[in-house]
């Protein structure tokens, strides 16, 4: 599935998109915050706050219970303020 990074998560990140292939037992938007937490440094310091990162499952926005199974994209950004 591919991932984009907007914003701050994408800073720290340093990238705005991949392809990932998580685990089987990666199901759920909250999971594989976790998963991608997991990699390394920039992904852990990018999510180190995790309810605050906010999700889109193929543009729809999704809380982090949200099933990822067959998602074509998966989109991370902090939270929007308007004005």
């Amino acid at each position: 599935m591919k991932l984009k990074y907007f914003a701050w998560v994408r800073e720290r990140i340093g990238k705005t998109e991949e392809i990932v292939e998580p685990p089987a037992e990666v199901r759920t938007v909250g999971e594989l915050i976790g998963w991608l937490a997991a990699r390394d440094d920039a992904y852990a310091y990018a999510f180190e706050k995790p309810t605050v990162i906010r999700a889109a499952i193929d543009h729809a926005h999704v809380k982090q219970d949200a099933a990822i199974v067959g998602a074509r994209e998966i989109a991370f950004f902090p939270p929007m303020t308007g004005g």
